[in-house]
């Protein structure tokens, strides 16, 4: 079961846990199964398009992949991974780019072991 904590006057995204729950809670309104259905296609989508983020070769194609997944991870609060989707979206043609792919690996890692917790109610 998923959490969410309301908190009063909470505008400010949280960088503190991998998924920003105060925010999922104020896109779905408080619907708990909403918020389930809409992390279980997050997780799925974030796995399909990193693997596709991998394999591009093209800057354009690394781009508008991270790009993706940049927009998906703000909508549900995932605040590191779009941040760290925002930097391989800016360094998709640089030489730096496989750091930029790690550390967004990293931050997807963190996000989809958070959502597991959440579904086995840690």
């Amino acid at each position: 079961m998923y959490y969410a904590i309301a908190s009063e006057g909470a505008c400010a995204p949280s960088f503190e846990r991998p998924i920003d729950l105060v925010h999922l809670a104020k896109q779905t309104l408080g619907d708990r199964a909403l918020e389930r259905e809409i992390l279980d296609l997050f997780s799925t989508q974030v796995k399909a398009v990193l693997g596709r983020l991998e394999q591009a070769a093209l800057a354009d194609a690394r781009h508008d992949l991270a790009h993706t997944l940049k927009g998906s991870a703000r909508a549900v609060g995932a605040w590191k991974v779009a941040a760290q989707a925002e930097g391989c979206e800016q360094h998709a043609a640089d030489l730096d780019w496989p750091a930029h792919f790690n550390a967004l690996q990293h931050s997807i890692n963190e996000a989809l072991g958070a959502i597991e917790s959440l579904r086995q109610g840690r």
